[in-house]
């Protein structure tokens, strides 16, 4: 237990395969794209049928669920602070104004 107490972390490492440009390789790829499309060779890309879907954790919510929520949140909110508005108002008035809170 002592022996964690004077305990120090190391410092943490940072790893990055760094990326770099390779010329060569972008001048055969455009090589080959230009020749391809000479002689008519068309690479044909897959598709499933299933509209794209990215893997994102939490969804975003539809247009329309998203601002009718917004909305009766935003409804419900202004009638909270009304009726909150209105108590004070009553304290102040009756604080001030009345009798209530003097004997």
């Amino acid at each position: 237990m002592i022996s964690n107490f004077f305990h120090t972390p190391g410092t943490k490492k940072f790893r990055i395969s760094p990326r770099f440009y390779d010329p060569d390789k972008e001048e055969r790829d455009e090589r080959e794209r230009r020749i391809k499309e000479e002689l008519g060779i068309v690479e044909e890309k897959v598709d499933d049928g299933k509209p794209y879907r990215p893997s994102i954790k939490g969804q975003f919510r539809s247009g329309d669920g998203w601002a009718k929520s917004s909305e009766s949140a935003r409804k419900a909110q202004n009638r909270r602070l009304i009726w909150i508005i209105l108590i004070l108002a009553l304290v102040v008035y009756l604080f001030f104004y009345s009798d209530f809170f003097s004997s």
